[in-house]
């Protein structure tokens, strides 16, 4: 039996109180850099609250919920021939995917400061739009479609 992981406790960002942004900055951290990342996810919120006049929050967590997946499709090799067989996700993995597919959304667009392009990302995803909730949709597609060889999943 493989050893249990042991989870790290994230404590809650300093402005917002929140796990989910702290999580949320250190996805959109690179090499070690908090301090800027905490300025492009504040910068972004601060960005939502002055187009939208909604809290930043709220269109985060709702953003969150559009955007995570509720299906993907993982490769299984079954007798010589490889199948996307779908299966459900569960709980933290949905976060992180969000999160990512987010922040990858918001990195592809050119042309404007980051904050801007994720707060325009996290924006569209609240309103169930944008890039993220389109690779969202792409993968319940692809999951949809090979729902023929669900049956792989169980099997081992």
């Amino acid at each position: 039996m493989p050893k249990k992981k042991i989870k790290q406790v994230i404590s809650p960002d300093s402005l917002y109180e929140s796990v989910l942004v702290a999580k949320f900055i250190n996805k959109v951290m690179e090499r070690g850099k908090k301090t800027i990342a905490q300025k492009i996810v504040w910068g972004a919120f601060k960005e939502i609250k002055d187009k939208i006049k909604k809290d930043p929050l709220e269109v985060f967590d709702l953003a969150l919920r559009n955007a995570a997946p509720l299906l993907e499709v993982k490769s299984r090799r079954v007798g010589g021939a490889n199948y996307q067989v779908p299966i459900p996700v569960k709980g933290d993995r949905r976060i992180s995917l969000a999160m990512r597919w987010i922040i990858e959304a918001a990195k592809s667009k050119k042309g404007k400061a980051m904050k801007n392009r994720l707060a325009e990302e996290l924006i569209e995803a609240s309103k169930d739009t944008g890039a993220a909730v389109k690779k969202k949709e792409n993968m319940h597609r692809m999951a949809e479609a090979n729902r023929a060889f669900a049956h792989f999943a169980r099997s081992r």
